[in-house]
């Protein structure tokens, strides 16, 4: 597996699927939605994107739909339908696209409890954010012709400096992460016993803290599962040990499982996807990669 430490191809490689970086165009969970049966429910409502860009790992031949929260003040419904009106005498797919983001976007910003809009307060912070976020996929994907695969990127985890422990930026962080997954459980309602959610970055952290009192980019990382579908509860691991002589090459916790094992179980329990799927059309040139078992109830 990849054994560096860029961002850029750290991501590449996590959200590709594929076993080094390079010029991929399409992700491992598009791969995914597109290998479903065409008349599966979960393949027949396509994907969703949840960030300003659809995120590497959701894009491909699959439908995606793409909402973003707000940060700024929105433009008036008056603008939106005469964008609207203007495209559908020059362009009637675009305006049908238009159409579809428009009330992707007024279901999502509009509040669980009396319908009242959600009013952007300025630019987010990360853990706001995070639940802002989750809140408008939860109710997007709790439609009844929502979609039911949904991929979310977060930022801000880059913590090289003043990092924290039990409080500060990490701890702000994982408040907002901890945050998402509750405003899924709430969105989705009686979905969530249905609903498997995976946390993942593309790389860990230095074991040691640096000069700046935060952490530099490292190898060894985990993988969190999360959800009413999951059989939680336990910590799956081979761990490697945090003595000098034990990290890998001296600096980083060292990594002991392949990413894709764990995506492969969770798929093929999740969405009964065979192993040779997993290991040629999703995950290409990884049959060796055994799906990790008994993931989901």
């Amino acid at each position: 597996g990849y054994r560096e430490r860029s961002h850029f191809d750290g991501q590449d490689v996590l959200e590709s699927g594929l076993p080094g970086p390079g010029n991929a165009t399409t992700g491992w969970l598009n791969r995914a939605l597109a290998s479903l049966p065409s008349g599966d429910r979960v393949a027949k409502a396509g994907g969703l994107a949840i960030g300003p860009s659809t995120p590497l790992v959701i894009r491909g031949a699959a439908p995606v739909l793409g909402w973003a929260p707000q940060a700024l003040p929105a433009p008036g419904d008056a603008l939106a339908e005469r964008v609207l009106d203007l495209y559908n005498h020059r362009d009637p797919v675009l305006a049908a696209a238009l159409q579809k983001g428009l009330d992707a976007d007024r279901m999502a910003m509009c509040d669980q409890i009396g319908g009242k809009a959600m009013k952007p307060r300025g630019v987010l912070d990360n853990a706001a954010g995070m639940r802002q976020s989750a809140q408008g996929a939860a109710k997007l994907m709790a439609a009844d012709d929502g979609p039911r695969i949904a991929a979310l990127a977060f930022d801000g985890w880059d913590t090289h400096v003043n990092e924290g422990g039990a409080t500060g930026r990490l701890a702000n962080l994982l408040g907002g992460l901890d945050g998402a997954f509750e405003e899924f459980e709430t969105g989705l309602g009686s979905s969530w016993k249905d609903t498997a959610i995976v946390a993942i970055t593309e790389f860990g952290r230095t074991a040691r803290i640096n000069g700046t009192v935060g952490t530099d980019h490292g190898t060894g990382t985990v993988v969190l599962l999360a959800g009413g579908a999951i059989k939680g509860g336990r910590v799956i691991a081979d761990w490697p040990g945090l003595k000098p002589a034990q990290l890998y090459e001296q600096r980083d916790l060292a990594p002991t499982s392949d990413v894709r094992a764990v995506l492969k179980g969770l798929l093929a329990d999740q969405f009964g996807l065979s192993a040779a799927v997993l290991g040629d059309k999703v995950f290409p040139d990884s049959a060796a990669v055994r799906p990790m078992p008994n993931l989901v109830v």
